[in-house]
């Protein structure tokens, strides 16, 4: 009979395994039922947070930068890049988790650092920019990015108006001719799984401002002040898909820096070389945190089943929680999916050791697929 081959390509589970030890502990749950089976691992991420650390588990070079958090303290910030292809994470510089706890800044949040780290990539050389969007702390439309990328934004005394999205409620002139004129030459890819506009009742304050500490006041501030900057800048881009994406960066970037939308998984997927790895494959195993309605809408194991699913290839998921029928598993392209919580159903418990019981799962699907 021959070897199976089993590729793991799961995201991260948030807030207790990155997706690089989710690949360690599948591969040793497999290795103790299947001992001579063949595991590849491609940790995958769908543009947000751990995009990154995705692109160097893959062999891209890790580099650092220090740049503006999004209250306008120095941050390190990595991003990734191999040859010319570099990997930004908006996170990494903009993200939530450089807020201190119980901190948040609904209207004065900057992305200012994400210019910075796009400035970085272009320093390294790179070409072709992959720019993952997603776990904002901010909602200024990309107004900060392209801040510190050259462009100004002006007041009706001539004056820079201030940070966040609050700031541009004041908003008289945006003169973009001061961009990096690099930017023009290098291939920018806006990777999000979320296609929502800028404004209205699917725009970026009404969807994800509370998540930022935004209250219904501030709510309305911003989806008016985000409108007034659309007036200025372009208001047909603050209709396309993704234009509301982490705070309505993705507005920025397709107004002013000829970005391209792409879902990002399927970027990802790309970059990180997954078809030839399916192609080597017999089975995959993917999965993330919480397998759930959001999942079946652009998150990482969606893409990767799809794809595993046009090869002809049986996919498995892990989980953290389960919160899909085995219908709408079987038509995401998942013959099964597998949760912590099967094994260990106090939420907290799971979390703290998610690795043994990941591990254990993953004996489960060896004995179920590789017997």
């Amino acid at each position: 009979m021959e070897t199976a081959r089993v590729l793991v390509a799961a995201d991260k589970f948030k807030g207790s395994l990155t997706a690089v030890q989710v690949a360690e502990r599948v591969t040793a749950g497999l290795r103790r039922v299947a001992p001579g089976v063949r595991v590849e691992t491609l940790p995958v991420a769908d543009g947000g947070d751990g995009t990154v650390a995705a692109a160097v588990a893959a062999g891209f070079e890790r580099r650092e930068a220090r740049v503006t958090g999004p209250l306008g303290d120095p941050v390190t910030a990595a991003y990734a890049v191999r040859d010319t292809t570099a990997v930004v994470e908006m996170a990494e510089a903009s993200g939530l988790q450089h807020l201190p706890a119980g901190v948040f800044a609904p209207l004065t949040a900057t992305t200012y650092g994400s210019g910075e780290l796009l400035l970085a990539a272009l320093e390294a050389g790179a070409r072709t920019i992959v720019f993952g969007v997603g776990g904002s702390a901010t909602t200024d439309g990309g107004a900060g990015m392209l801040a510190a990328l050259g462009a100004r934004f002006l007041d009706a005394d001539g004056k820079p108006v201030g940070p966040g999205g609050g700031g541009l409620a004041d908003l008289a002139t945006a003169d973009l001719s001061g961009l990096d004129p690099r930017l023009g030459e290098v291939d920018l890819i806006l990777a999000s799984d979320v296609d929502n506009p800028l404004t209205g009742p699917k725009g970026a304050p009404e969807v994800y401002g509370r998540q930022k500490g935004a209250t219904e006041d501030d709510i309305a501030v911003l989806d008016a002040a985000l409108a007034h900057y659309a007036s200025v800048l372009g208001p047909e881009q603050a209709q396309l898909p993704g234009a509301g994406a982490a705070g309505g960066i993705g507005y920025g970037a397709l107004v002013a820096l000829g970005a391209r939308f792409r879902p990002g998984i399927e970027v990802m997927l790309d970059v990180l070389g997954f078809a030839p790895a399916l192609a080597r494959a017999t089975l995959v195993v993917t999965g993330e945190g919480s397998l759930d309605e959001q999942t079946l809408h652009g998150k990482a194991p969606a893409g990767v089943a799809a794809a595993a699913r046009a090869a002809g290839i049986e996919v498995v998921a892990v989980c953290g929680r389960l919160a899909l029928t085995p219908e709408a598993l079987g038509r995401a392209g998942i013959r099964r999916a597998y949760a912590l919580t099967e094994l260990e159903p106090d939420p907290a418990v799971c979390m703290a050791e998610a690795g043994p019981l990941l591990e254990r799962v993953a004996e489960s699907i060896a004995r179920d697929f590789l017997r």
